[in-house]
């Protein structure tokens, strides 16, 4: 429950201000839009709230956002105390709306093999003419959380650091991991090194417990599998 000091404040609060302290007491979805609209140019004019100055932008497109999406740099410009900064934070706010409404919902992955995990990488992983070292973050029921690059390096190889690979992980709240990393020559076979590492990051995801649950080498169409050829 809010203190007697609290909602006087709330009272003596600027109205342009407002919307501010209302996303944060009670989140965006109080707002209307034209208190969302406000937060973005911050401020009015001289006879206008930042509030009063939004709603007029959102009637002249009919309270359409869809309408207001179309609206160039110059149209917004023409209202009073909207700049061409204040024009551009509103037609760069409208045009992620819009690119997220057309993006489709992320497919959650769920790893149950090395190819599912090829599946993911190749496309960042192939035609490349040097050495990318990626890794996997999966959780307990083995869905991708996210994937990273952790080094890019040359034609015959890229530094592998094991601070960095379980940095990674642990910001991430890693269940386990996959690692990757590419073979530019098309050679899909694993080098002494590969094997050395491997084993090295292994014994310290067991000591992190952040168990390492597969290491892919890709080259173009082709991977090998540390886990599947039991070298883990």
């Amino acid at each position: 429950m809010e203190s007697y000091e609290q909602k006087l404040g709330i009272k003596l609060w600027a109205e342009e201000d407002r919307p501010r302290e209302k996303l944060l007491l009670h989140g965006r979805r109080h707002l209307t839009d034209a208190e969302l609209i406000a937060i973005l140019i911050g401020s009015g004019n001289r006879t206008e709230t930042a509030v009063d100055l939004s709603k007029r932008i959102l009637a002249v497109s009919n309270n359409d956002l869809d309408a207001l999406g179309k609206a160039t740099v110059i149209e917004l410009s023409k209202f009073k105390g909207i700049g061409e900064a204040k024009a551009i934070a509103i037609v760069a706010a409208m045009e992620l709306g819009r690119r997220r409404k057309d993006n489709p919902v992320a497919k959650v992955l769920k790893i149950s093999g090395a190819k599912d995990a090829y599946d993911i990488l190749a496309p960042f992983m192939t035609d490349l003419n040097h050495e990318e070292f990626w890794i996997l973050i999966l959780n307990r029921a083995n869905f991708v959380k996210g994937k990273f690059m952790i080094s890019k390096g040359g034609q015959s190889g890229t530094v592998v650091d094991s601070k960095i690979i379980f940095k990674s992980a642990l910001e991430n709240n890693a269940a386990s991991i996959i690692l990757a990393h590419n073979h530019p020559s098309g050679n899909s076979k694993p080098s002494a090194e590969d094997i050395k590492v491997t084993k090295r990051l292994v014994e310290a995801g067991k000591m992190m417990d952040i168990p390492i649950l597969d290491h892919l080498i890709i080259a173009d169409k082709l991977f090998f599998s540390f886990a599947d050829e039991g070298l883990l």
